[in-house]
């Protein structure tokens, strides 16, 4: 197996340019494989590189595949005034918001070089950000029948989510990937109906709003990039 990676600090920018960066690699591993199948040269990508993307948007709400409309709450002129992108995805899911103080991964791999299994694929992406959130004294869960990471509700509280998962896999190769709220501005998720989850016990949160104080967001990207490697046994090239 091999987990050679890159990896790729976006920094901030926008939902489609990012979204363009990682198709564009998502497309040269897949030729790869048909050119590999047909007994072509690769230029240049004869030694797989898996690519782990990690950026911030700009304020927008994407909506899944399998999503409703109906979970957007703002018509186009609310989305104007607010300076907020709204764009359909190819991942899987329904609604959600990526913003400043969000930490985005898009996880590029050839699931050929793990294993072939969706379900086990989203799990550890899932246990990345469990693993992480730990650093922070922060017990986070899964919750049965519900994609991503949750804080779960004691007593009155509600279960609240900290992490949503999207993906695609075209040729066993991913697209797409998860939103860590890190010191991310929780009321642009009042103009959607997150996940398209209306279950009145259940909210968003966040890693400053859990632990009372903002975070360094460059000390978060080390830690969940270091929990990448541990559970998926990458091979950093830096």
């Amino acid at each position: 197996m091999n987990k050679k990676t890159r990896y790729t600090d976006c920094g901030k920018i926008g939902y489609k340019p990012a979204l363009k960066k990682q198709f564009d690699y998502q497309q040269k591993l897949i030729q790869r494989k048909l050119n590999i199948r047909d007994g072509k040269k690769s230029a240049g990508f004869e030694d797989l590189i898996h690519n782990l993307f990690f950026c911030e948007h700009n304020p927008v709400y994407t909506l899944g595949k399998s999503g409703s409309y109906d979970n957007l709450l703002m018509n186009r002129e609310q989305l104007e005034i607010n300076n907020i992108e709204f764009y359909k995805s190819s991942r899987g899911g329904d609604i959600t918001y990526h913003g400043p103080g969000q930490l985005v991964g898009y996880p590029v791999f050839d699931l050929d070089e793990f294993y072939h299994d969706i379900h086990r694929y989203v799990r550890d992406i899932e246990e990345v950000i469990i693993m992480s959130l730990k650093e922070y004294k922060i017990d986070a869960i899964r919750i049965p029948g519900l994609t991503g990471v949750w804080i779960k509700g004691i007593g009155n509280a509600k279960d609240r989510k900290i992490c949503a998962i999207g993906i695609h896999i075209s040729r066993w190769v991913t697209l797409h990937g998860f939103a860590l709220n890190v010191n991310t501005d929780l009321n642009y998720f009042s103009g959607i109906i997150p996940c398209g989850i209306e279950d009145q016990n259940k909210d968003v949160t966040s890693i400053e709003r859990e632990i009372g104080e903002a975070v360094d967001f460059e000390d978060v990207k080390k830690i969940v990039k270091l929990n990448f490697r541990k559970v998926f046994g990458l091979n950093y090239m830096d």
